[in-house]
């Protein structure tokens, strides 16, 4: 049976959905663009994937997972068990490339450990009305580590070989983003069913855990896969120093030893802002804009952003367009609905979709 709310948000998803409300307007430098919201009542909607139709699926932080079609919003049953603590709980969502064929779909989420919690990634069949997950299987947890709800990153990138490429935040414990025999602060790299890809870079160490692909990592929120096939990711730095990454395979990142921000009582974070063999990050924001959620662009729609990065802001409002060589953000695009965005996605058809996190609303972004 739906929550009270729930029933309350189902209605308000529906009329949405059924008569999509008055679009309001962006200003942007490819002109006036229209944003309509497309769905609203969640309780901090944390990521989204499209399916085929106009069906989507749709996290909300709390551990509800919800099955959007049309004027239908159906919860879905049989989630794993989520450890609602803090920035911990049901995270990303992703359907797999193969979806059609195999109703297969990825979350990511905070899983109990004991007195704790660690990312985890579960995979599942989602039923064809879109009610259950059937054969649901955790296929990948991360290393017991600090308590407390901090840092769990937690973003899933789908790579055209099958791999699955997963952000996990170092949980607020710094060191571990530099101790390779735990996950927490890396991007990890896994085969569909949890098992460790034979070209990883320490799949043949005894002091590192096989899953690792890069490390050094503080909280990665976004992650996202260009068109060359390159992964790139965006992570909170402290107080500053807001980091956007290209992964490269066995790379360290850095996290705490360098750092452009600063401890939030002010105080310097490690080494400096560079040191021989860690990796500097393409594009930094100081003060922090709090990042979370990323897409590159694929140009269907405005051809004047092809490649381009767009990032929400969890602190400042807005979705940030980064484009160029070097990388460097150009455009803020803002607007009231841009009010904390946790997750920004293309959808089939070139327009772009963000969740509010303030609105707990889905809004589309098209020409206007």
């Amino acid at each position: 049976m739906l929550r009270p709310l729930a029933v309350i948000a189902s209605l308000m998803f529906s009329a949405a959905m059924a008569v999509p409300s008055l679009a309001q307007q962006m200003d942007s430098s490819q002109g006036t663009l229209r944003v309509e919201k497309m769905a609203d009542g969640f309780d901090v909607p944390w990521g989204f994937t499209f399916l085929p139709g106009r069906a989507l699926l749709v996290t909300e932080r709390s551990g509800q997972l919800w099955y959007l079609n049309g004027a239908r919003r159906q919860q879905v049953d049989g989630v794993p068990e989520i450890a609602a603590d803090g920035q911990g709980g049901l995270l990303d969502v992703v359907a797999a490339r193969d979806f059609v064929q195999s109703r297969t779909v990825y979350l990511t989420f905070a899983r109990p450990q004991g007195r704790g919690a660690g990312t985890a990634v579960a995979r599942a069949e989602l039923s064809e009305d879109g009610s259950r997950f059937d054969s649901l299987e955790v296929i990948f947890e991360a290393t017991p580590g600090a308590r407390g709800g901090r840092h769990f990153g937690s973003r899933l990138v789908e790579a055209p070989d099958g791999s699955l490429y997963v952000s996990l935040g170092e949980r607020g414990d710094r060191p571990s983003a530099q101790d390779l025999s735990r996950e927490q602060g890396s991007i990890i790299r896994i085969l569909p069913d949890g098992s460790i890809p034979s070209d990883n870079p320490f799949v043949n160490s005894e002091d590192a855990r096989p899953a690792i692909w890069s490390y050094g990592h503080r909280n990665p929120q976004g992650m996202a896969l260009d068109a060359a096939g390159d992964i790139w990711a965006v992570e909170h730095g402290a107080r500053g120093g807001d980091e956007i990454n290209r992964i490269t395979r066995g790379a360290n990142y850095g996290w705490p030893v360098i750092s452009y921000g600063r401890h939030y009582s002010g105080l310097k974070i490690g080494e400096g802002t560079e040191k021989p063999g860690l990796q500097q990050p393409e594009w930094y924001w100081d003060p922090s804009i709090a990042p979370s959620g990323m897409m590159i662009y694929s140009g269907k729609l405005w051809p004047n952003w092809r490649g381009d990065i767009f990032v929400g802001s969890l602190k400042f409002d807005y979705i940030s367009r980064l484009s160029g060589a070097p990388l460097q953000e150009v455009e803020q695009m803002k607007s009231p609905e841009t009010a904390r965005v946790r997750d920004i996605r293309e959808a089939p058809d070139g327009s772009i979709w963000f969740a509010s996190e303030y609105e707990g609303a889905l809004f589309r972004i098209t020409p206007n």
